[in-house]
């Protein structure tokens, strides 16, 4: 049944990409104007994103890449904005031609967007064109967080994980969406999470591809992958949370430098493309969808309002002790996420019915794996429709 009622006419509002030709000139100008630091020989990755390869990426940045491009691929997508809470909320509505489809909202994180999408709309909506099931097909709702993309910036304090999914079960309402799944990573994974804790008569399932452990004690018999997988934790922890560290508390500092320089902006979200994705940089995720999730940050001018998120969830309680969810959940576990999930942990707090572990993939799992991310969405649903 296509639970789905027309969309009420208040705030939903059509939206199309269209930047102004002047800021895609001021884009090339400052690249070509890059003043570089210097870089001690033989380092590589070391003391963060290598020069050479950065210099490289935003070369191809100035000369190569074609935004107009993917304005228009993104402009394929029907799109819209509303008002919710008093902030702009901007998404991507992609209906499916199958009549019992099931909708879905799907949630980036940081530092990606709506462009980690692209790739799975098609097979997710339109499951027959992709050589599937049609009965696996969903109505997509992809919304920009707040403060992300063409959300714009947030006005005013508070905007932290549950005002967030507050927001987005306030979406799906206007949308008339009365019963509906949930997928996310990254802060789509907490959100996602969330939501379900707010509206679970509404949720079939949340389906995540990136869940922390949350460890309360450490059992003595942990197996080799759950220890390796708390080292792994730890190892994030101490060696790779600094710019966790940065963007919870002096955001706006950071913004400065990232708003005014395409190069800082650049190096500050491939740095994470090339750590947390498996095959790392350059392979992991095609060039011309990288730089088109960097531009989106650029011409939004949402670097330091999209790192605010953080600061809200610092000082709200959002890392603190998990409320135990009662919505089914299914886990997709990729190999080279930050810190991949362990099972018995996640049980303590969460209705785990699904859980896939995959040999490849990390925490783009959208742009590094489409396959097997729309192959568990798929699986994980099926027995919820």
């Amino acid at each position: 049944m296509d639970n789905h009622t027309e969309p009420r006419a208040a705030g939903i509002r059509p939206f199309r990409i269209d930047i102004p030709q002047a800021d895609l000139d001021d884009l090339r100008a400052r690249l070509a104007r890059t003043r570089w630091p210097d870089q001690l020989p033989g380092v590589g990755w070391d003391y963060g994103i290598p020069l050479d390869y950065v210099k490289e990426l935003a070369e191809y940045w100035r000369t190569g890449y074609d935004w107009r491009v993917h304005e228009r691929r993104l402009n394929a997508f029907p799109q819209f904005t509303t008002t919710i809470d008093g902030q702009n909320i901007h998404f991507l509505h992609v209906r499916s031609p199958e009549p019992d489809a099931l909708p879905l909202i799907i949630t980036h994180g940081w530092p990606g967007s709506i462009v980690e999408f692209v790739g799975i709309i098609g097979p997710l909506t339109h499951p027959g064109a992709h050589g599937a099931d049609p009965v696996d097909a969903f109505h997509l709702v992809v919304p920009s967080i707040p403060g992300y993309g063409f959300s714009g910036p947030t006005r005013d304090r508070g905007w932290d994980v549950r005002r967030i999914a507050q927001a987005w079960g306030e979406l799906m309402k206007r949308l008339g969406y009365r019963r509906y799944g949930a997928q996310g990573g990254d802060w789509g994974s907490t959100i996602t999470r969330e939501l379900g804790l707010i509206v679970p008569e509404h949720l079939a399932g949340v389906h995540l591809n990136m869940l922390f452990p949350r460890v309360r004690d450490e059992p003595s018999d942990l197996t080799d992958q759950e220890r390796a997988r708390l080292q792994a934790l730890r190892r994030f922890r101490s060696t790779g949370f600094g710019y966790y560290a940065i963007q919870s508390t002096r955001p706006q500092t950071l913004a400065y430098g990232l708003t005014d320089s395409p190069a800082g902006q650049l190096a500050w979200i491939v740095e994470k493309f090339g750590e947390w994705t498996d095959a790392g940089l350059p392979g992991a995720v095609d060039r011309d969808l990288l730089l088109t999730n960097v531009t989106l940050y650029w011409l939004t001018g949402t670097a330091g309002s999209s790192a605010r998120l953080y600061y809200e969830a610092g000082r709200s309680g959002d890392w603190g002790p998990p409320v135990t969810s009662t919505v089914p959940t299914g886990v997709a576990v990729f190999p080279r996420e930050i810190a991949p999930p362990i099972r018995r942990f996640a049980e303590q707090s969460n209705n785990i019915v699904h859980w896939a572990e995959f040999d490849r993939g990390g925490h783009f799992a959208a742009m590094e794996a489409p396959d097997l991310l729309v192959g568990d969405i798929r699986t994980f649903f099926r027995q919820l429709r």
